[in-house]
């Protein structure tokens, strides 16, 4: 069986990772196209923001994925980051590993419960980072020693197409026929997913979801406990708006960065496994779903996006204040929380002129709700960034072609590097 994978993230991983447990490398090829110009430069897509994976039922996608493959697929990106070893059927890790259960302190657990949050159970690993690059150039590795796996970096590919005939992956006007495409491009490879539906409108199931808020940044002091206890903060609560609001990607010690796409930046953040900040940032998250005749979130996340842009000048983000933003004041001068994002990357100003004003009122809800478990979590220099925007790609039924599978988070049903592993694995071990 001839196959090609399109991208080399965390999907495709997975999917490899399945073809080779499984045997069926055996009887296989497998051309792994990647639009980085070497692995050194390959982007690994969310892999190469913080490397937090989990254990969990109750984030991280749409998918049923059973306890036991997260536990492999967890295990093995630890085992490739030297952080674990296999000694028998048991996994040993090492010391410098930071991991836990977000909900090992019952009592504490249930304050959130108390003021009407949702608490999302997991197992969670941290490997940093700073360990990323290894950790990905170790998996590189691994499947390169198979004789039957081939990659060709510094091919972006813009189209793939499809007749009675097969499906082929079309590189520099030529065309070449395979049994199966897999593509597990992630988000940033909308387009090529785009362009694919634009021929076959009946391949999307729905498409009408974007989570839109902002990186927030606080000493931390203020948040030393739910660190050390949770770790890996995730709750949700649906506010007086109507609108769900949820945290994502806690990075505790860590830093604010930017993120950027063709053309536009959004903010976010991660933590390295070795350097330390004095500051924790996380992304407050409000979910918005749309109805007909809405039909493009990724647009609409892009122009809020790039909106904040031009009111930053260009390709930097907006820093406010948390008093300010609440009392919809421009801030003009920082107090005693220090950004830990480079300044050139941001300009002091209003979000308020960005979100809609459901989008602020459910941020200030959930803050000013949070801050009853937390005190000091609405401390008037506390920062926000913005815009942080999570875009759900169209989901996508995978049972439409039987030779192109869109695997991981640009298929629509997965949002984290565990399950879009997963999700990589299972399509594999299915073919």
């Amino acid at each position: 069986m001839k196959i090609a994978v399109i991208g080399f993230g965390a999907a495709s991983i997975g999917f490899i990772k399945g073809m080779v447990d499984s045997g069926k490398i055996e009887n296989s090829t497998i051309d792994v196209f990647e639009r980085g110009k070497s692995i050194e430069k390959s982007g690994f897509g969310g892999l190469k923001y913080d490397g937090k994976i989990f254990v969990s039922k109750e984030m991280g996608g749409d998918l049923d994925v059973p306890l036991n493959i997260q536990r492999e697929i967890v295990n093995y990106y630890l085992e490739k980051s030297n952080l674990a070893k296999k000694e028998g059927n048991k996994y040993i890790y090492s010391n410098e590993l930071e991991r836990g259960l977000s909900f090992k302190d019952e009592e504490f657990y249930k304050k959130f419960y108390s003021k009407g949050f949702q608490p999302i159970k997991s197992e969670f690993y941290h490997i940093g980072t700073d360990e990323l690059g290894n950790t990905v150039n170790n998996i590189y590795q691994s499947f390169k020693s198979h004789k039957n796996i081939n990659f060709f970096f510094d091919k972006n590919i813009k189209k793939i197409e499809k007749d009675e005939n097969g499906a082929y992956v079309v590189i520099e006007n030529k065309k070449i026929k395979y049994d199966k495409i897999i593509i597990g491009v992630g988000r940033s490879g909308h387009k090529l997913v785009n362009n694919l539906i634009s021929n076959n409108k009946n391949l999307v199931l729905s498409n009408n979801m974007v989570d839109l808020g902002v990186r927030f940044e606080l000493p931390n002091h203020i948040v030393e406990e739910l660190n050390k206890k949770m770790y890996e903060f995730k709750v949700r609560l649906k506010t007086k708006t109507g609108y769900t609001v949820r945290t994502f990607c806690n990075n505790p010690s860590g830093e604010v960065t930017i993120e950027k796409y063709d053309d536009f930046v959004t903010v976010n953040g991660h933590a390295n496994a070795s350097y330390k900040t004095s500051n924790t940032n996380f992304a407050i998250l409000v979910s918005h779903s749309f109805t007909n005749p809405f039909n493009d979130p990724i647009g609409y996340g892009t122009h809020m996006a790039k909106l904040s842009n031009i009111l930053a000048g260009g390709e930097k983000v907006i820093l406010q204040a948390y008093e300010d933003f609440k009392n919809t004041n421009r801030t003009k001068k920082l107090g005693r929380v220090e950004p830990t994002l480079n300044f050139n990357n941001y300009i002091l100003g209003d979000l308020n002129l960005v979100f809609p004003r459901k989008t602020i009122d459910s941020i200030i809800d959930f803050m000013e709700k949070l801050n009853e478990v937390i005190p000091g979590i609405t401390y008037a220099d506390n920062l926000l960034y913005g815009v942080e925007v999570k875009f759900y790609g169209n989901k996508i039924d995978n049972n439409y072609f039987e030779d192109i599978k869109i695997i991981g988070d640009g298929s629509g049903w997965t949002r984290s590097i565990t399950y879009a592993s997963c999700h990589g694995y299972m399509v594999a071990t299915s073919l």
